[in-house]
């Protein structure tokens, strides 16, 4: 069994570690994490008296070194991996929910999504801002991409979401 998953995992690093690979090379680099900043899945927007808010699911978001360390502490059955296999690890030990007023002016930056209807239209493009009416309207459709899952860093100011950025998964 031991042999057949190791197959099983070869196949794969071969099949997706030129596109992993690709994707690094063309400018990805970890979101700075700040004091004020939040990582988490937006599990809602709504709007309440004419004002925007997020449903966040608040997680753990680790990346390179930090994500191999916490993968070996936390995970038991790890075969013969020295960390977790895309180079990220994501922990949500709470499924306390919270919402957040989104403000106006809130700068939105993504990574990935739907642009035109298409597949194709798909492309990554770094720190990409869009209106805030834009990623209601590109969350709120979820035919060719889901945005719910996705991590999302948001910066809270005085308990209003000011910065929402998205986290692309390899």
């Amino acid at each position: 069994m031991r042999k057949k998953s190791t197959l099983i995992m070869m196949i794969m690093m071969v099949v997706f570690l030129p596109f992993i690979t690709s994707v690094s090379a063309v400018g990805y680099e970890p979101i700075q994490v700040k004091q004020d900043t939040i990582t988490a899945y937006i599990t809602m927007l709504e709007h309440k008296e004419g004002q925007l808010f997020i449903e966040a699911d608040a997680i753990q978001w680790y990346e390179g070194e930090v994500a191999s360390k916490v993968f070996l502490e936390r995970e038991q059955e790890t075969g013969d991996l020295d960390g977790p296999p895309d180079g990220y690890y994501i922990l949500n030990d709470s499924e306390e929910l919270a919402t957040y007023k989104v403000s106006d002016n809130v700068e939105v930056l993504m990574q990935i999504y739907d642009r035109d209807g298409t597949y194709e239209g798909m492309d990554i493009i770094w720190n990409e801002s869009i209106t805030l009416n834009k990623f209601q309207s590109l969350f709120e459709n979820n035919e060719f991409m889901d945005l719910s899952q996705f991590p999302y860093h948001l910066t809270i100011e005085d308990g209003v979401v000011v910065r929402i950025v998205q986290q692309y998964i390899p």
